[in-house]
């Protein structure tokens, strides 16, 4: 075992005085450098190094300040001596005037081989490595220890383990090289045995508890990162709990006191918070002042989202700050300041709140810096901003650039940060992404009342290379889908703000067990998107492919079919030639995870232009989000389309919509819609209409876990079918067979996303609310995505 920084060796002469040594686990400081020196005064001839094993003696001699030919004194000698050692590379340094040859006597500090660390189990050792500062190839310095040591214990102790000590020591190596070692007694961990609360009135404690972050330790919680005791986090919580308060009227609120007591077998610590609740407060008077010529106060007022008689809250107060800062800059203001002022009622129970719009300084952006993208080439990121290098500064543009960094899909978390700039008037952006895979394995299945199990797999890439551009390479093979694709889409055609791509496809679909006929389909779509307004987007295409609809012969044989009629009047092979667009509104706080806002999406094909099928199809999709907070986050989305042919076509089989499974959770796939009830083959339908409600909700496990759920329902519509297809073609009498009702079908239930080691899992678990007698329901349905 290594001597404590104590050589034993053959050089351990040399080493004393530079090394320090260990008493009681403390380091023990080297006499002053200063009492060794001669006390001495002359001209100084020459300088003469001895000493020096690794340095050369010209860098030593450049350290220093004194030179030929100067005179010296015993005040200069110790202004030389804090030279050298200043540079950390000498144990000990003498000087010593001689008949005129100043004599540097060195004593080198031993070079680092490599840092160990011993005794550590419950934090990592490329944790530890990256907390230290000393490194291999470093020199070896007793400061630079008693710094590390530090910064160890200081780990130990914001993961709970406050009496956690560490003892470093050396083994001595040849050539003045030293291995370093770091000896830690982690100790026991100390928990939150109980956390307190007092003077509080209007929430319990147990309200209270799930406010602060740290949690009180339970013998259950295996995995849980916050019940111990952390000063740090502690001090957090006081912030999260005066959030809490100020965020429901309690405008007077303040924390007393927070005492973390040690309990007699130091087992844990008892975290208790004095409390002093204030009465609740409402918003007053609102006011909007300004004295720029180009706003006008009584209009901002009417854009603030508060409203007099209010309950008082600060997250209001930033969110109209925010509105403000952002109509200022939408009318042409990039610098302004705007102030809150309070003037508290307590008689009344009531806050004023003046908001003072000014202009502020005028800040140009001397530089965008971009950090982060391993993978995305810069240029893919600078094109989504809406600032440059050189332009003013404007709050509300660099926020609509973070949004569309975000719309990339590329990035898991992307923030916009202001640096100082070369001038009081000139601020840096940095731009810092972190890349997030957006290549993808994707694995679904589905469980139905039936007892089918469906499967699908499919690869995808949508930052080829880093350029942003979207490949998809599919080979989808499964019970329902067999399917072959390629697409390709370049973000940003011919260098401007065109989105164009193509798209080749060949596929196949099973519908035996839903409607008892294959239908196969081959051909190409090319597509161009541009830009309408900073919020809308225009998607115009054209696809040309030919459909092929499969019923075996011996199923259609007049008079004796096995299969409905209808769909032995469907069979044949058909080309298709449409012109389509999409026009969409997206004005979602974040496209990958919104919490507020909405978007709306209407999409209309036209075919006839050429093969042999005529018709028009509508498609409306839309959303809207409103979170309440981080755990509470309420949706309503829906989609409706009508498809009707024109020039005397009905519609195919093929171009009905079809509705169920992810589409319309309780349901299997083309589960609801007319149906022909004698051999239960789904027909599709020419009008469809679908609304979910869903609302997330907290699970109470701990974040790491990565589970998350929501509870949803699921209502809507799906039918009408052509006269044609209602009608026997033998016998021109109705099939009364064939059930075509646009009831109502409506399922509830809850869905679970856990973000598991082999990617993310969705469990859905519905329980059907209403539906026809012919419909097809589905209890449970999984679907996964693995990403590289």
């Amino acid at each position: 075992m290594a001597d404590p920084l104590k050589p034993s060796r053959a050089r351990a002469a040399a080493l004393a005085s530079s090394l320090a040594l260990i008493a009681g686990g403390a380091l023990l400081a080297c006499p002053p450098p200063a009492l060794a020196q001669a006390q001495q005064s002359g001209v100084v001839g020459r300088l003469v190094v001895q000493g020096n094993e690794r340095i050369d003696a010209e860098t030593i001699l450049s350290y220093l300040p004194i030179q030929a030919g100067d005179t010296v004194d015993p005040a200069k000698i110790d202004v030389a001596l804090k030279a050298l050692f200043r540079t950390d590379l000498f144990a000990d340094v003498k000087l010593d005037l001689q008949g005129g040859d100043l004599i540097v006597k060195v004593v080198e500090n031993p070079v680092i081989n490599q840092v160990l660390f011993e005794g550590n189990s419950s934090i990592k050792e490329d944790k530890l490595k990256d907390e230290v500062q000393i490194r291999p190839r470093g020199v070896f310095t007793r400061a630079r220890v008693e710094e590390d040591v530090g910064r160890i214990v200081e780990l130990y102790r914001r993961s709970g383990r406050i009496s956690a000590t560490v003892t470093p020591k050396i083994v001595e190596l040849p050539q003045r090289r030293v291995d370093l070692i770091f000896e830690i007694n982690e100790g026991a961990k100390s928990g939150i045995i109980r956390i307190n609360f007092l003077g509080n009135v209007e929430f319990s404690g147990n309200d209270l508890r799930n406010v602060v972050v740290t949690k009180e330790s339970q013998w259950y919680k295996f995995f849980a990162s916050n019940d111990n005791y952390d000063p740090d986090r502690i001090e957090y919580d006081r912030e999260q709990l005066r959030k809490f308060y100020r965020n429901r009227g309690f405008y007077d609120f303040r924390i007393v006191s927070s005492v973390a007591e040690l309990a007699p077998d130091r087992n844990g610590f008892a975290v208790t918070y004095a409390l002093d609740e204030g009465a609740k407060y409402r918003f007053g008077k609102l006011t909007v002042q300004t004295d720029l010529k180009k706003l006008n106060g009584d209009i901002l007022r009417q854009l603030l989202p508060i409203r007099e008689g209010q309950i008082y809250q600060d997250q209001k107060i930033e969110q109209a700050t925010d509105a403000l800062t952002f109509a200022a800059g939408a009318a042409g203001f990039a610098f302004v300041d705007v102030r809150p002022r309070y003037t508290p009622n307590p008689a009344r129970h009531t806050v004023d709140v003046v908001f003072e719009v000014k202009e502020g300084p005028r800040v140009y952006i001397d530089r965008i810096d971009i950090v982060g993208n391993t993978t995305t080439l810069d240029y893919v990121i600078r094109r989504q901003l809406n600032v440059a290098e050189g332009d003013a500064y404007n709050r509300a543009l660099v926020d609509r650039s973070k949004t569309n960094v975000r719309a990339l899909g590329f990035f898991k978390d992307v923030e916009i940060t202001n640096v100082p700039g070369s001038a009081p008037d000139r601020t840096n952006l940095l731009v810092k992404v972190t890349e997030q895979p957006t290549g993808q394995l994707s694995f679904s299945a589905g469980y139905s009342s039936i007892d089918k199990l469906v499967t699908d797999v499919g690869v995808s890439e949508s930052n080829f290379r880093g350029r942003g551009q979207d490949v998809r390479a599919r080979l989808s093979l499964g019970f329902l889908r067999q399917q072959i694709d390629f697409s390709f889409t370049e973000p940003h055609f011919l260098n401007r703000d065109l989105r164009a791509g193509f798209d080749l496809y060949s596929y196949r679909y099973n519908f035996s067990d839903q409607a008892s006929y294959d239908t196969s389909s081959t051909g190409g779509t090319v597509r161009v998107t541009f830009p309408l307004t900073p919020n809308s987007l225009l998607t115009t295409r054209y696809t040309l492919r030919t459909d092929d609809v499969i019923v075996q012969d011996f199923l259609c044989v007049p008079g004796a079919e096995l299969v409905s009629v209808v769909l032995c009047q469907q069979r044949g092979s058909y080309i298709t030639s449409q012109f389509g667009y999409t026009i969409g509104y997206d004005r979602r706080n974040d496209p990958i995870l919104p919490t507020r806002g909405y978007y709306v999406n209407l999409s209309q094909d036209v075919a006839g232009a050429g093969g042999s099928v005529h018709y028009v199809r509508n498609d409306l999709r839309g959303g809207w989000y409103h979170g309440f907070n981080k755990d509470f986050i309420f949706s309503f989305t829906g989609q409706a389309g009508y498809v009707d042919g024109w020039n005397g076509d009905s519609i195919r089989i093929a171009d009905r919509f079809y509705e169920g499974g992810d589409t319309f959770r309780g349901f299997q796939i083309a589960g609801i819609g007319p149906r022909d009830i004698q051999f239960g083959d789904s027909l599709g339908g020419k009008l469809f209409a679908i609304g979910t409600l869903e609302m997330t909700i907290p699970t109470k496990l701990p974040e790491q876990y990565g589970i998350k759920a929501a509870l949803f329902t699921d209502f809507g519509t799906l039918g009408i079918l052509d006269r044609v297809n209602k009608v026997d073609p033998n016998t021109n009498l109705p099939l009364v067979n064939v059930k075509d009702d646009l009831g109502l079908r409506a399922s509830a239930g809850i869905s679970i996303f856990w973000k598991s080691p082999m990617g993310p899992l969705r469990f859905d678990f519905s329980q059907i609310i209403k539906k026809d007698f012919y419909d097809r329901t589905e209890l449970f349905r999984f679907s996964t995505s693995t990403r590289f």
